[in-house]
């Protein structure tokens, strides 16, 4: 069936993805990359207890988490990870490119949403790195909705605010596999952004029969 909405998410696909950045820390504090996501996001493919999880769901403010996730940090690995820390040492900047082809949707009337896990307290943060209002239709945010990927209730959401949309008729791109398997579990075509967003860029393309 014909594209008729393409939906993206923030972290990872319009700025950097943290994971690579999880190598650089893993090695400063002799552990694994794997360990460093356990300890701060937790289980990537499902939506459940994990203090980063329930930040993101709206349920526990920043401090709570941070504090929750410096304990898990020393109980699982004697290792500590404060989050705070992290986020500020994070890599900066956004793809324009992308920013420039959401742009070129908008004006090939493509309806855009934006669908991110993201933190009540950078809601003004992220919202600032790109022109949202004119990028998108609709934004749904874990923190405001209290519901985040990979739970399917999420793109339900999205496709309902974009009129009912079908998931067949759409594509959403995102960094996180567990995420991406979700949105194909609802029949939503999906892309699996892993770096290069120019690659990502060239399969929505493909999708759209460009």
């Amino acid at each position: 069936m014909k594209i008729k909405a393409v939906i993206f998410d923030f972290g990872g696909v319009f700025i950097p993805s943290p994971y690579p950045f999880f190598e650089v820390i893993a090695a400063e504090l002799g552990a694994s990359p794997a360990q460093i996501s356990e300890i701060v996001f937790g289980p990537q493919s499902e939506d459940g207890d994990h203090p980063y999880h329930r930040l993101e769901r709206g349920e526990i403010p920043l401090e709570q988490a941070r504090n929750e996730i410096l304990q898990r940090g020393r109980a699982l690995y004697n290792l500590e990870v404060d989050i705070l820390q992290l986020f500020a040492r994070m890599p900066a900047g956004v793809h324009t490119e992308l920013v420039e082809r959401v742009r070129d949707l908008r004006r090939e009337g493509y309806p855009t949403a934006m669908i991110t896990n993201n933190i009540r307290e950078y809601s003004d943060l992220w919202r600032s790195l790109l022109p949202v209002e004119e990028l998108f239709d609709l934004v749904v945010d874990s923190s405001q909705v209290g519901v985040r990927k990979p739970d399917p209730a999420i793109f339900r959401l999205a496709l309902e605010g974009l009129g009912g949309v079908p998931p067949e008729c759409t594509v959403f791109l995102d960094d996180s596999e567990g995420n991406v398997r979700a949105a194909r579990s609802l029949g939503m075509h999906a892309i699996h952004v892993r770096g290069d967003i120019s690659e990502a860029i060239a399969e929505l393309d493909a999708l759209l029969g460009l």
